[in-house]
């Protein structure tokens, strides 16, 4: 039981540093992406404000969480698969 325990605390300490990078991941590109929306919609010359404008923005935001949600899933995918298939000398 303590061997079991002693595991996964060497577990948890070594991925901890792996979580903190993932959470630092999503703070940046969220706040560089608006300006780069804007500029992306406004180069067809539409007005901010119009409809248009209001769907390219919108069709950006979930084609921005679509990405989001695949990275997580691979990344969660991969955490899996190493800790259900751990390679053994």
């Amino acid at each position: 039981m303590r061997r079991n325990s002693m595991r996964f605390s060497i577990a948890l300490l070594l991925l901890a540093p792996l979580l903190v990078g993932c959470l630092e991941r999503r703070t940046a590109p969220l706040a560089e992406a608006a300006g780069d929306d804007d500029a992306f919609c406004r180069a067809n010359n539409v007005q901010q404000g119009s409809p248009e404008y209001v769907a390219c923005r919108k069709d950006r935001d979930v084609q921005r969480q679509n990405a989001e949600a695949r990275t997580d899933r691979r990344q969660r995918n991969l955490a899996e698969d190493m800790l259900n298939n751990p390679v053994r000398p």
